[in-house]
């Protein structure tokens, strides 16, 4: 015991020096900037999760959407269909209505493009259609809509778009007139 008792008192009097006022503020610089700095990692790092989540369920539901749009387009033939078969399709519409809510939940929506300028980051141009008829990049016809959440685009729509005809074929068509 009483070796720990001359321990204890060799700690009591070892003294400890005094820490200046400018190291005092220097510590405490330091810890608030490492207190900030933490702080905003764990906030970058949340961002990038809710990000991965969200970029996640977008790229399932852009897997849908084709088989959405294929049912949409089987229901647009239902007046040729027997009686029988239009009550099941009245069924089929229903749940395609369900699809688009939950589309619409996560805020996807169509855009339209037919007489818009063709965009590379929304349209894809499946078609191209020489005439004088329409100005230059002008889309003609959409072939397949194209879906966005937001600013992202989750499908680019399939088009048909206008090119200004070459000189031979544009001076064939003024011969014709």
């Amino acid at each position: 015991m009483k070796e720990e008792e001359e321990k204890e008192k060799k700690i009591e009097e070892i003294e400890i020096p005094p820490i200046e006022e400018e190291k005092e503020e220097d510590f405490q610089d330091k810890y608030f900037r490492l207190l900030a700095e933490m702080e905003n990692s764990r906030k970058r790092l949340q961002k990038e999760k809710h990000e991965m989540t969200r970029f996640a369920i977008e790229n399932v539901i852009a897997e849908i959407l084709l088989p959405i749009d294929t049912l949409e387009n089987a229901l647009g033939f239902t007046e040729q269909m027997s009686e029988d078969t239009r009550n099941w399709a009245k069924g089929f519409e229903m749940i395609l209505g369900q699809f688009k809510e939950i589309l619409g939940n996560h805020n996807v929506v169509t855009f339209h493009s037919e007489g818009e300028t063709f965009d590379p980051h929304r349209h894809e141009a499946v078609e191209i259609e020489e005439t004088t008829e329409y100005e230059d990049g002008t889309i003609l016809q959409e072939f397949l809509k194209g879906y966005k959440s937001g600013d992202r685009i989750l499908r680019a729509a399939r088009v048909k778009v206008a090119k200004a005809p070459g000189k031979e074929i544009q001076e064939e068509e003024e011969e014709k007139e």
